[in-house]
């Protein structure tokens, strides 16, 4: 499903949702389909499902938003490693 889908078929909820076509570039990732996995009464429900899933299938990816929110765009933070000190 788009955003648009989701958002007209769960108006003013909160979902669980796994995230099935993605992009990233210029240090955005732009979700373009998902799969609605639940939708829940509240914004702690909906983290404690998505912990729910998350821990059960580590190596999805799976986001909890409220059908509110206008774009799923998100800002992504890139972990290269451990930081180290620099050599002077």
């Amino acid at each position: 499903m788009t955003w648009t889908e989701v958002q007209h078929a769960y108006p003013e909820q909160w979902v669980v949702m796994e995230a099935l076509e993605s992009q990233s570039d210029d240090e955005q990732w732009k979700v373009d389909s998902v799969a609605v996995l639940e939708s829940c009464a509240d914004g702690m429900a909906a983290m404690n499902c998505y912990r729910h899933f998350h821990q059960q299938y580590p190596l999805r990816e799976f986001l909890f938003l409220h059908t509110s929110r206008s774009k799923l765009q998100f800002r992504e933070h890139r972990w290269m490693g451990i930081p180290t000190p620099i050599a002077n």
